[in-house]
This record gives structure tokens, sequence and C-alpha cells, in this order.
């Protein structure tokens, strides 16, 4: 009987955000595997957590996808974090739980802390549909990307450093203009956990003369609709409230 990938979201700050359950699978677990086993053995350390640890970063994922399989194939439950959040979501895991897939063997992934869902929420943006980027490309393709993000009708959301934050800022002014609200979050669930709200213009001004540290959410408001369009939309549901006419 195969085992089981089990991919395990860990705190992105605050270590009381580990849930009884993360812990449970860890400890009983006959492998984790860990973006950097020397960030998660403080994590695992801190909750007694005893199991060996083997490092899964994308310098080596290809190559040790094989015995990974095998192992899980072969009736071993494997654990799988990333540094801090849901391994999978701008970290490395995608690759591995695709392959468990295509081999038919099961995978099971705990609910748990991803930055980038209270950044949205705390952001005052609206978060009914949003679109979530992750990080830019550096060089090839940023400005694509740019103008895509710019004309998108909801929210999106961005991850980004704080040496790059300014930059980045600027670049989104100039794409969706000076008055598009935004927020930018940092450190979120840790002592200096900070969201500052206003537009993209205020936002850049603001980080260009503060240097910002941590780890950076942004979260970027939807482009508004244009006048005539909204009027459009508006008359639309006018009409479609009426009465039908039967006579």
């Amino acid at each position: 009987m195969a085992g089981k990938l089990y991919i395990v979201p860990t705190p992105v700050g605050n270590l009381g955000d580990m849930t009884p359950r993360a812990v449970e699978v860890l400890k009983s677990a006959s492998l984790i595997l860990a973006e950097d086993t020397r960030t998660s053995a403080t994590l695992m350390r801190h909750f007694g957590i005893s199991t060996p640890m083997a490092s899964h970063h994308k310098f080596n994922e290809h190559k040790d996808l094989s015995p990974i399989l095998n192992r899980i194939a072969a009736g071993e439950d494997i654990a799988l974090v990333s540094d801090a959040g849901t391994p999978g979501i701008s970290d490395p895991g995608f690759m591995l739980s695709r392959e468990c897939r295509r081999r038919g063997l099961p995978v099971e992934t705990l609910p748990g802390a991803t930055a980038f869902v209270p950044a949205l929420v705390n952001s005052g943006l609206p978060c009914d549909k949003f679109f979530f980027e992750g990080f830019l490309p550096p060089k090839k393709g940023r400005a694509t990307r740019l103008e895509f993000l710019a004309a998108l009708p909801c929210t999106f959301i961005i991850y980004e450093s704080p040496l790059r934050l300014a930059r980045t800022l600027g670049e989104l002014a100039a794409a969706c203009g000076d008055d598009r609200e935004a927020s930018v979050s940092r450190e979120i669930s840790k002592l200096y956990d900070t969201t500052e709200r206003g537009t993209l213009g205020q936002l850049r001004d603001y980080y260009t003369l503060n240097q910002a540290r941590g780890e950076i959410v942004l979260v970027v408001a939807p482009q508004a609709k244009p006048d005539a369009e909204a009027r459009r939309h508006k008359n639309k549901y006018r009409d479609d409230d009426k009465e039908p006419n039967n006579n």
C-alpha cells in the first residue's frame, strides 16, 4: 500500500500559528523535505519534532523526484515544508505534487498559513475576486506583466523584496496611475507587522524616503470602470430588474 505526500504549511512569522495537526503529521512522517533544513530546524526544535530532514529546493527538486516518489510508492509518508507559509505558493512544491498525481500517489495538503491572504483581507480592498501574481519577473517580461496587471478588473497581489519595493511601486504607479489605491503589508504576524495604505503615488513617495524591511506583500486595487462602461453596467441591472410586460 502506498504512503502519502503531506504538504504542510508552517507559520509565516508567529510560531503560535502552527496547527496541532501540522505538528502531528511532521512527527509521524518518515522524512521531512525542507526548502532549507537550517531554517526549518528552528521550527522542529521548538515543537520537539525529531523526524529526519532532507533538503528539497528549486536547485535539486528535479534530481530528487524519483527517489522520493519511490519511497512514497513503497509505503512511506513524506512531509514537505517550505521556509514559511504553504509549499507551492511561490515556493517549491508544485513539481513534487504534480509527479505524485501522474503516478497516482496520494497527496494531502493541510490548511494553514499563506502570507497573501491576511495581506489581502487587511488591505481593505475588494477581495471577492483577486489575482495572485507572486514575484514579478526581474527583467525580461516585466513591463508586459505590469501592463497586464494594470488592466485587470480585480485586485491583484505581488510579493516583493524590501530593496526593490520603491522601484516596483514607481513602476506600478506609471502603469496604473498615481491615484490607484494599494497597500503594503510587511512582516505579517511578526513583531513589526504593519500595513501602509494609500495610493500608489503616496506609497511610492513614502518608501522612497523610508527603506522597507522584512517580507513584503503588495496589494493593488482593480482598474476602475470607465464612466461610460459603468453607466452601461448600471443600466443593464436596472433593465434586468424590471417586471416583464406580458401585454
